[in-house]
């Protein structure tokens, strides 16, 4: 899935440490000491971004009970993006988003963030949730796998066709490298934003 911005938040107080923070280590931030709220806010926005709300939410609360009163909105509205994002709530998303003064995901993303959100439920959701996420899972491996099995049938026949066997794997072989290069590329462009935001910020 392409990977959604990184939530960032209008600097206040202590959260104007952000910037000059956000290309450290995980390992790094975990350590400061000095600017300790805004690195557990980027440590909140980086697990929201993996999808582990849990451990957005533990680093959330460390910066909130670490920040000044001044700061806790700000944060607060922060931590509501960044929970939004990892529990696949595209609406919510656009919302916080849009209150931080960032721009929006796109369309597109949040298509895809919701249609993530169908197939990987989040956390503590039911069981008819998870049964509909693993039927629809299997769902897109078939259709993928049939675009794949067509792709590679009609890239055979100008040299006498392909077995049925042999179009299956070359089909699979053909998605597997279009999800790879897609990967690739999404964390291309997700490193050549963060390069522009430090250069920015």
């Amino acid at each position: 899935m392409a990977k959604q911005k990184q939530i960032k938040v209008q600097p206040v107080g202590a959260l104007q440490a952000i910037p000059q923070l956000e290309q450290r280590t995980d390992e790094q931030l975990e350590s400061e000491s000095k600017h300790r709220v805004a690195a557990k806010a980027i440590l909140g926005a980086r697990a929201a971004e993996r999808y582990d709300s849990q451990a957005a939410k533990a680093y959330f609360n460390e910066a909130l009970a670490g920040c000044h009163p001044q700061e806790r909105p700000a944060l607060r509205q922060m931590m509501k993006a960044s929970l939004a994002l990892a529990e696949r709530r595209p609406d919510e998303l656009k919302d916080a988003m849009e209150k931080l003064g960032q721009e929006a995901p796109s369309g597109r993303q949040l298509a895809l963030l919701r249609l993530m959100g169908l197939i990987v439920p989040p956390p503590g959701a039911g069981i008819l949730m998870r049964v509909r996420g693993i039927a629809l899972l299997l769902l897109l491996v078939i259709v993928l796998l049939a675009v794949g099995f067509g792709l590679a049938s009609l890239i055979a026949l100008p040299f006498g066709g392909a077995s049925t066997g042999a179009a299956l794997l070359i089909g699979l072989v053909i998605v597997l490298a279009v999800l790879g290069v897609l990967t690739l590329l999404g964390r291309r462009r997700q490193a050549r934003l963060r390069e522009t935001r430090a250069a920015g910020g």
